[in-house]
């Protein structure tokens, strides 16, 4: 298939030759005489040229005030100037405007020819990346945040507004599976910085000094097994958006490191000389009250008023269980199209169930459930003994949270329960088992008796002295 070229030159037989030359070499060439005339080809919508090849000095004007134009209108393809005069004040504004290339007049046809081919692959990637944009764009647009319910409603209008403002930090909030994820890229696809990459680190995934590495990014030699240069997640956003889940699990001397970027917009490799400025919109997450973290010193006061610019605390499933009939059917259908199954009946008994339950792991524990009756289901109806959320509507389980059975003490691994809440109820309960005696508590638990004290001040757990 013919790649598009448009000739702007006022030379018509300079024009021709050029028209035969290009078409030969299997390229869909226009030529236009004028500004006016290259500016209706490029603003129409009949002919996208891939590459403009245009001479400098025309008949109503100069060619880089159409080039600066229709780049504010957002017109793709690759510019290449040609002018019979070298100009340094024209060739810097070429090329600030954006020009793959700057040439002087003549230029052999063979030379040309290589230049319009390099263009040619630029503008076929810039293409590409556009349309993965404009895809990205609308997978991820404030829609794709389900539900018809007035709590959901509410959440979507404020996603909406924020994706329209360019904000430097943004906190999201909420319990673990509220889809904190999803909405961090639709603020980044939906804003202003959609153009630029979208970075995502899970803070609890990786540990503190390889968290350090691959945020920060390192110089070959700065530690042992770095055996050459590394740039760093800050780097990689700029830009663009940076998207810290599980920041609350971020170690404090990090989280001064990080405070010093945002405040300097400038990163420091590790074992670096020099400081490299970066621009970026940074989306924190958590499903631990960062306000709370902050009272008990586990997390920094000045980094958590720099994060929170904006916040957005996303409501937990069983606060918007009139979503249900908006998320199950979009679930199924996304979980058909992957395993080739045709469930299309969702039966009323399956929805009255999912009401009763109380959905500890939100969003992300429906999706499971429904890819679980999805792939095992044998026709078209949803299956209900494969949901497994009990054996009655009277019998779903519930998160009955922790309890102790003589000397075993019950920890629900459900997701009801965070890290933090399990080791004050692991405490309190050896407290109350020991008549709150610490020393005696610390012996049970198999730790000191100051490592617990700590504790006990940072859940402000009663004792006995």
């Amino acid at each position: 298939m013919s790649s598009p070229l448009l000739i702007l030159e006022d030379e018509t037989l300079l024009a021709n030759e050029l028209k035969r030359y290009f078409t030969r070499q299997d390229w869909d060439t226009r030529t236009a005489n004028t500004l006016a005339e290259a500016r209706a080809i490029l603003l129409g919508d009949t002919f996208e040229p891939l590459v403009i090849l245009a001479d400098m000095s025309l008949p109503d004007g100069n060619a880089l005030d159409l080039f600066e134009e229709v780049r504010g209108r957002g017109v793709p393809g690759e510019w290449i100037l040609l002018t019979g005069y070298g100009g340094v004040t024209d060739s810097v504004r070429a090329l600030r405007l954006g020009a793959y290339d700057f040439l002087e007049k003549p230029c052999p046809l063979d030379r040309l020819a290589l230049v319009v081919g390099g263009a040619k692959r630029a503008a076929l990637a810039q293409r590409r990346l556009y349309q993965e944009a404009h895809n990205q764009r609308r997978k991820y647009s404030p829609a794709s945040y389900l539900g018809s319910s007035s709590v959901t409603a509410q959440t979507r209008a404020l996603i909406e507004r924020l994706a329209e403002v360019p904000f430097s930090a943004l906190i999201l909030g909420g319990e673990t599976g509220t889809g904190k994820g999803l909405v961090a890229r639709i603020l980044h696809h939906g804003g202003p910085r959609a153009a630029g990459p979208m970075v995502e680190v899970n803070c609890a995934a990786l540990p503190r000094e390889l968290l350090e590495s691959e945020l920060f990014g390192h110089e070959a030699g700065a530690f042992t097994g770095a055996k050459g240069r590394h740039r760093g997640y800050l780097e990689q956003a700029h830009e663009g958006t940076l998207f810290l889940d599980e920041i609350g699990e971020m170690d404090l001397d990090l989280q001064a490191k990080l405070l010093a970027v945002l405040e300097d917009r400038q990163v420091r490799r590790l074992g670096g000389e020099k400081s490299i400025p970066v621009d970026l919109q940074l989306i924190t997450a958590s499903n631990r009250d960062l306000a709370e973290q902050v009272r008990t010193g586990e997390f920094r006061s000045d980094l958590y008023h720099r994060l929170s610019v904006f916040r957005l605390d996303l409501p937990p499933l069983r606060e918007r269980l009139d979503d249900l009939p908006d998320l199950v059917p979009a679930l199924v259908a996304e979980n058909n199209a992957h395993s080739g199954r045709q469930v299309r009946e969702i039966p009323d008994e399956v929805y009255a169930r999912m009401r009763a339950y109380s959905w500890p792991g939100n969003v992300r524990e429906l999706r499971n459930v429904v890819e679980r009756a999805v792939l095992l289901a044998t026709g078209e109806v949803f299956p209900l003994e494969w949901m497994q959320l009990g054996q009655g509507v009277a019998e779903t389980p519930v998160s009955a949270g922790p309890g102790v059975e003589g000397d075993r003490l019950i920890i629900p691994l459900d997701g009801s329960l965070a890290l933090e809440d399990m080791d004050r109820t692991i405490i309190q309960t050896a407290l109350e088992r020991s008549d709150r005696n610490v020393t005696a508590a610390a012996r049970m638990l198999g730790t000191t008796r100051e490592t617990l004290r700590y504790r006990v001040r940072k859940y402000g757990l009663k004792t006995s002295a």
